[in-house]
């Protein structure tokens, strides 16, 4: 899967991203359209057009989870570079340790890494189809 995340300015959120998140940019597409890597997974920043529109609120609609090798080490980074970190990191019971922020527009983002492999049963969810 691939995100589409609309900014009100195409250009400053590629510039901020890259800068401050660490993607890196692939395709750009004038100053309404670029695709951006991130490990694996890419996303594209979309100007607000064909009925696209940035967040306008603090009101959470969606969150991008995003896996990094270090969360402590990437968290250091994202406040260094002036990110506004939502929630520290911290070890969750289900083996992830995460840290949250938000974007120049208002996206949330968490930053995920695996510190414990548990099964699910473990900490009390549930097996549906196996992974």
């Amino acid at each position: 899967m691939t995100p589409v995340l609309s900014y009100p300015d195409v250009p400053a959120a590629v510039e901020w991203l890259t800068d401050v998140f660490g993607f890196v940019e692939h395709v750009r597409i004038g100053d309404h359209r670029a695709q951006l890597g991130f490990g694996d997974g890419a996303i594209v920043v979309a100007d607000a057009s064909h009925g696209r529109a940035e967040p306008t609120s603090e009101d959470r609609t969606h969150s991008v989870l995003i896996r990094v090798a270090s969360v402590d080490n990437h968290h250091e980074r994202t406040r260094a570079a002036g990110a506004r970190i939502l929630n520290d990191p911290t070890t969750h019971m289900y083996g992830e340790r995460q840290y949250s922020a938000m974007d120049l527009a208002g996206h949330m983002w968490t930053f995920t890494e695996s510190v414990t492999d548990l099964e699910p049963e473990e900490w009390g969810g549930s097996t549906v189809t196996p992974w």
